[in-house]
């Protein structure tokens, strides 16, 4: 099976159904419109197509590599490195004082979709870099954005993002790695690293790592941490890499999947590190990186779920078994009901999780394009969106990753076939980042601190869909019908949580949270159908509203049902 870039869907998605048109009617997004926006798809098309496609199964079988201290990537990965920067692919969306294409988030969440369906362990590097020019625009000093800036922007250096300790996983104020300032305004930062995605390797000349450490005076707790810039080579006087710092890779991990995306162990021993933002301030600076991590790692998902689909629908049509039960089909196992049920729900997962992550990304342009309190309502949808595109659409990549083994029957189960990588690959994404469960925490917690206007503002959106189906003729109006009773589901459930105290909204949370992914889903699926008059898309919407949808009210049920049924069970009767 060949990956073949959706660009089509993307255009049809973002044109008609999510008004992206708003984007690029405002100044600061207007060059980014029409033939622009098709060029930018096009070209990134012919990249995941033909480019890094071809890589996806080398990264895998060949996995990267620590010999005498250097981390060698799998093969190709290099020349498919050089591919996407030269191409400008990793400053998208960078500021072009410093060499950055300055497009749209929602544009290059559509390119970003693409690449990692097609080779998602090379493309994380470069989501990894988007990540940390995002953070250093926002805080560091101009110095530091004169010398980094330029290169992390053209690609010729990336970036990581250093977090996590041996014994500080999602606690990440129980850190301990230290900084210790020099006396000419660099730090010396000590430390050791886990969990460290393209820690080091061989495709690009410089690897610049975002370290979280503390200060001597900083105070126990996320509140005393500080972020700091710590580059594999130091930049010379003329910014090019100089003297190799005071770190190395100790090991990289052996993983259920993504072997082509190093996963470093990193120790930091007395390295010469700058400071990035407030002292004591490092979790708000790294922050914006992880804001738009949680929402790119949503992408992985929906760049894992359209790839397996793909390559699960090909199978489907080339695998003749049993008899056909159907006249005038295919004459293959897609005529078999179960079959058939399998490939329209992986149809429906993926086109909820690519509405879910490009309304997230279009929030967060209207926000940066706007001002005042235009501004400031488009934050706050794109926040309250945010850990649903990386839950749910994480959940979907798995989801449709393991339905794509079961269409694939044995052969899914081999690895020949290709199939069982996407499920190996896209399972961290559940992980990283935070994990889901810690998303749906903060949905229900921090998400709702407003109150829960930004919840009622995106169920006001789904009723307006639902409302339109509804008085429309024909095969639609029953499905506005159900989508309106699944909003008053969640709808109810909302005021439950927002009445309730916080451990039982944190029981119900993750129930809560796919709630509202699929109630997103027949909202965009619905509003599709309605833009696109087309069989297949009123299809694709029935199939939603009818066959996934109507779980929405089981899991609101589920999730007013509080903490204490949760504790009924006792602690040590679990080992029983």
């Amino acid at each position: 099976m060949t990956y073949r870039a959706p660009v089509s869907e993307l255009q049809f998605l973002l044109r008609d159904v999510l008004g992206y048109g708003r984007v690029t009617e405002t100044e600061r997004f207007a060059e980014a419109a029409g033939e622009m926006t098709d060029a930018i798809l096009t070209e990134a098309a012919r990249l995941a197509e033909e480019v890094m496609a071809p890589l996806q199964r080398a990264g895998d079988l060949h996995p990267a590599r620590l010999e005498n201290g250097v981390v060698r990537t799998s093969p190709g990965f290099a020349d498919g490195y050089k591919a996407i920067a030269e191409g400008g692919w990793v400053g998208m969306t960078a500021d072009p004082e410093h060499g950055g294409m300055g497009l749209p988030l929602t544009l290059a969440t559509g390119v970003n979709e693409m690449m990692h369906s097609a080779c998602l362990a090379l493309a994380l590097n470069p989501l990894l870099t988007q990540g940390q020019i995002e953070a250093l625009e926002a805080h560091a000093s101009d110095e530091i954005k004169a010398t980094y800036l330029p290169k992390l922007t053209s690609g010729t250096w990336t970036g990581t993002m250093n977090l996590t300790e041996p014994q500080a996983g999602s606690d990440v104020g129980a850190l301990r790695s230290k900084a210790v300032p020099n006396g000419d305004g660099t730090y010396a930062v000590s430390g050791q690293k886990i969990y460290i995605s393209w820690g080091d390797h061989d495709v690009a000349e410089n690897v610049c790592h975002l370290v979280l450490a503390r200060l001597p005076d900083g105070r126990a707790g996320t509140k005393g941490i500080s972020l700091f810039i710590v580059p594999k080579y130091l930049p010379d006087e003329a910014g090019n890499p100089g003297k190799a710092n005071s770190l190395r890779t100790v090991s990289l991990e052996h993983k259920m999947g993504l072997h082509g995306s190093p996963t470093a162990v990193m120790e930091f021993d007395g390295a010469t590190g700058w400071l990035v933002g407030a002292e004591h301030g490092g979790m708000a600076a790294m922050f914006t990186m992880m804001n738009n991590a949680r929402l790119a790692v949503g992408v992985e998902g929906l760049g894992i779920a359209e790839a397996a689909t793909q390559k699960a629908v090909a199978f489907a049509l080339d695998r003749v078994q049993g008899r056909v039960p159907v006249e005038g089909g295919t004459g293959t196992i897609l005529d078999h009901a179960d079959v058939r049920r399998m490939v329209l729900r992986m149809k429906a997962l993926t086109a909820t999780a690519r509405g879910i992550c490009l309304d997230t990304a279009l929030s967060f342009d209207m926000a940066q394009a706007t001002g005042g309190e235009e501004a400031k309502t488009w934050a706050a949808r794109g926040a309250f969106l945010t850990p649903i595109a990386k839950a749910h659409g994480t959940d979907i990549g798995c989801e449709v990753a393991e339905l794509g083994i079961q269409v694939h029957g044995g052969m899914g189960y081999v690895e020949e076939t290709g199939a069982a990588q996407f499920y190996r690959d896209v399972k961290v994404t559940t992980i990283y980042e935070g994990t889901n469960g810690i998303q749906a925490m903060d949905m229900v917690a921090r998400k709702l601190m407003d109150g829960g206007d930004a919840a009622r503002a995106m169920l006001a959106e789904v009723q307006a869909t639902a409302d339109r189906a509804a008085g429309s003729d024909g095969a639609l109006a029953p499905l506005g019908a159900a989508l309106g009773r699944a909003v008053e589901a969640v709808a109810e459930t909302l005021d439950w949580m927002l009445g309730a105290e916080m451990n039982d909204r944190f029981a119900g949370a993750r129930p809560f949270l796919t709630a509202f992914g699929h109630l997103l889903g027949g909202h965009y699926l619905l509003a599709a159908a309605l833009a696109g008059d087309s069989a297949e898309r009123v299809a694709l919407a029935r199939f939603q509203i009818m066959q996934i949808l109507p779980g929405v009210g089981g899991l609101c049920l589920s999730a007013q049902q509080g903490a204490e049924p949760l504790y009924a069970f006792p602690a040590d009767a679990l080992t029983a």
